[in-house]
């Protein structure tokens, strides 16, 4: 059995590093040790999606979770395709909070998308977005990573003029809102963030 120290790890590392693990030793056992509060709770909603058998042991300093069962199927969406999915991102932050949190809960969320096995079509970058996709961002590695698993990532040419950051683009290529607009309604589903 394997035994991986997730302790002191952020947000999502503890689910990312759990799911390589089990990725890695299909079938086998997997000790997990974990802070208490959020890393603890995703990990074991995490597991127990996937249809594994999820054993907590309090211990000083946090949990140990022991990770088991053949059953750990990942669970696949079903659903019927009736187009592209389209991810508009148009703000280098998520959410309304504190620019702080938001621009960690976008880079966050952008890294963890490298991690799911279903990932958009087509990532559009407006306004502040844009600056998620230029040199100096912490997500260029995930957006290349994207990239190259064929998600096609554009950014808004006009925006880019507008920021001067046409010259800094370093992820996927210069668009139109022509384009953006055709993108959006031609998609099967529409994610803004």
């Amino acid at each position: 059995m394997k035994t991986i120290d997730c302790r002191k790890m952020d947000c999502p590392l503890p689910v990312v590093t759990v799911k390589r693990a089990l990725e890695e030793a299909p079938g086998e056992d997997l000790k997990v040790l974990l802070d208490d509060g959020p890393p603890r709770e995703n990990v074991t909603r995490f597991a127990v999606n996937r249809g594994f058998i999820v054993d907590e042991t309090r211990m000083e300093g946090g949990y140990a979770i022991l990770i088991s069962g053949a059953a750990g199927e990942t669970l696949s969406i079903n659903r019927e395709k009736n187009g592209d999915t389209v991810m508009l991102i148009d703000s280098d932050r998520l959410g309304d909070g504190p620019e702080e949190l938001g621009r960690l809960l976008m880079k966050n969320f952008i890294n963890t998308l490298v991690e799911v096995s279903e990932t958009p079509d087509r990532m559009l970058f407006i306004n502040t977005g844009v600056l998620l996709a230029t040199e100096g961002s912490e997500v260029l590695e995930a957006l290349d990573k994207l990239g190259n698993r064929g998600v096609e990532i554009a950014s808004c040419g006009v925006c880019l003029d507008f920021f001067d950051q046409k010259k800094n683009l370093r992820a996927g290529t210069v668009t139109n809102m022509f384009s953006v607009a055709e993108s959006l309604l031609k998609a099967g589903s529409v994610i803004r963030l």
